[in-house]
Parts: C-alpha cells; structure tokens; sequence
C-alpha cells in the first residue's frame, strides 16, 4: 500500500522544515494526536525516536516511530514496525511559489502472514488513511506559516 499526500506551505522551506519534523515535541499539533513521548536521546533529526498515541479509526493505537534518514530543509524518513508492518513515511520540501511544496509517501509493507492477509483489505482504508494524511499536512503548514516571519 503506498499513499500520496502533497500540500502548499504559505512558509519559506526553511520555517517549514523546522515545524514539521518537530512534531513529536509537540503532540498538540496534531489533532489525532493524544500523547507523544521522545524515548531517544537524540531530541532531533536522524536517531530521534517517539511512542505516538493517535486515534485510528475510532480507536487509540501506539506506535513506536524513528528518523531514519535527515536531510535539512530537503526531506526526513520516518520509520515504524507494528503488529506485522513496516511503515515508511518520506517528506520532502522544495520551494515554490514563495512558499514551500511539502510532498509526503507513505507505504506500509506486511511482514507476517496474518498482515498479508489484511494488506488485501487495505483498499478500504486508503480514502481514509488519504484523508488523515493531508490533514496531517494542513495542519502542520499552518503551524508553519503562523512560525513565519511574514506572519
């Protein structure tokens, strides 16, 4: 399963790179966000890793999350294995028309053969999950853009 979100950030790249691989410090952010905890040492960029508890089509759920690869004011991944998956999100930033493009893919991979079995089913949830994700994005730009020195 593999989801595009794309979203224009009125913000210079810079602003809105600081704002969104930010997140875990600050849970508030987002609005399916209910608790976020940084259990790494590293506190930003490659290495920093955070338990998120988010609702999940009307259900709380933790994962376990971590940046993998940090490329300032270009792109992050973020990583995550649970209950059979492997789960991938990159963002990237790139400016455009005076502000930032924030482009993000997210794919989940099945591990175990009880997670193929219902990475069948993922179809259902993909509108949905489309829909999380670019809200995801909204809000962050607007964070951003409030950050903004034009603001």
């Amino acid at each position: 399963m593999e989801i595009r979100a794309a979203h224009q950030v009125n913000a210079p790249v810079d602003v809105t790179f600081q704002v969104f691989p930010m997140l875990p410090s600050s849970p508030t952010a987002l609005k399916r966000s209910k608790a976020v905890e940084i259990v790494s040492a590293v506190q930003q960029g490659e290495g920093m890793r955070w338990r998120e508890t988010r609702l999940m089509f009307g259900k709380e759920a933790t994962e376990e999350m971590e940046i993998r690869a940090f490329l300032p004011n270009q792109s992050y991944d973020v990583v995550a294995e649970s209950r059979g998956m492997r789960y991938h999100t990159r963002y990237t930033f790139a400016p455009q028309g005076g502000g930032t493009r924030v482009e993000m893919v997210f794919s989940g991979t099945p591990t175990s053969l009880p997670a193929r079995l219902m990475s069948m089913l993922s179809f259902f949830f993909a509108g949905a999950m489309r829909k999380a994700l670019h809200g995801d994005l909204q809000t962050l730009g607007a964070v951003a853009e409030q950050s903004s020195p034009a603001h």
